[in-house]
């Protein structure tokens, strides 16, 4: 049975099974990551690993997972960005009675400095 020695930072160096580990893989910058739970302690880690690592581990039975970054980063950002004023006005509206309603109304209202607030 294959055995795998990777390092929990509470514990130090441990051994684990393929079972034991999962392989990250980031299809849209190829960054690689293992990931296990430390069998002493319990604690999650996560050890970033390079292509010659990752290739290692699953040929040694470790199961792959692909994800992809989120759609939101290759979004085009449009506006001016929120200030401290912004969220201090949104934090009031949420204080008050029906704030949900107030800010789902009018969409096409601006606020004083002529900013849209949809």
């Amino acid at each position: 049975m294959t055995t795998i020695r990777a390092s929990c930072p509470e514990c130090g160096d441990v051994q684990l099974r393929p079972s034991d580990l999962k392989v990250r893989v980031c299809v849209d910058d190829n960054a690689g990551a293992y990931c296990f739970a430390c069998p002493f302690c319990g604690r999650s880690v996560a050890k970033p690993a390079e292509r010659r690592i990752v290739d290692l581990l699953v040929s040694s039975g470790v199961k792959m997972e692909v994800w992809a970054l989120p759609a939101e980063l290759s979004e085009s950002r449009e506006g001016a960005s929120i200030n401290y004023d912004d969220l201090l006005d949104f934090h009031l509206l949420l204080e008050r009675e029906g704030w949900f309603e107030e800010l789902v109304g009018d969409s096409s209202e601006t606020t004083n400095d002529g900013r849209s607030r949809g």
